[in-house]
């Protein structure tokens, strides 16, 4: 399984964006291998994007619905407003997971590009609570190797990571606070929040 980008680059996106959070998770069904084949399922289609040679353009409408698969998206956007999302009114919050799956994918999308030549190594899938942790490795050119972890469970009804874990970088933490940062700077204004991420 084959990546592409810069450590330092990922590291730093990552650290803005999506493992050990305490999103409370629902008795769970998913088993360790059934989340093993789901990172490895993944990992094989962001490769397939990254080598297809499509436009950028392209290339972003991809992550977005390879984000759509295999994220439980709904956790993770409704996450990162933190408190701010009980003052939503429902179709906010649709609008809102539908903006941040389009700012997500854009966001990685952007990084992904540079992960030609590298591999991620799936290595083991262990029970933690009411998830399952996929532990992988990232092997990039000209890079020490790292752990990348992959929380999976089937709280949405279907297998689905809810946050990624990068050399100990909670993703779904990070981009909380880069979230109520943006919320901060519009006072507030969710509906101004929502036309950004557009």
């Amino acid at each position: 399984m084959t990546f592409h980008t810069g450590r330092r680059a990922f590291m730093l996106t990552g650290t803005a964006a999506l493992a050990g959070l305490a999103v409370p998770m629902p008795a769970f069904a998913v088993t360790p291998a059934a989340a093993r084949s789901m990172v490895d399922g993944l990992v094989a289609e962001v490769n397939q994007v990254i080598a297809s040679g499509v436009s950028e353009g392209a290339m972003y409408r991809r992550f977005e619905q390879i984000f759509d698969r295999y994220a439980d998206v709904s956790t993770i956007a409704l996450y990162t407003l933190g408190s701010d999302a009980r003052r939503t009114s429902q179709q906010q919050r649709q609008r809102f997971v539908a903006a941040f799956r389009t700012y997500i994918a854009r966001k990685y999308g952007s990084r992904f590009r540079e992960f030609i030549g590298g591999q991620i190594i799936v290595r083991d899938a262990r029970t933690v609570n009411n998830y399952v942790e996929v532990e992988t490795t990232a092997m990039l050119r000209g890079e020490d190797p790292f752990r990348v972890d992959f929380h999976v469970s089937d709280r949405s009804g279907r297998n689905a990571f809810f946050n990624i874990i990068i050399e100990g970088v909670n993703m779904l933490l990070s981009e909380r606070t880069e979230i109520g940062a943006m919320l901060d700077r519009r006072g507030g204004n969710i509906d101004a929040l929502i036309s950004d991420l557009n």
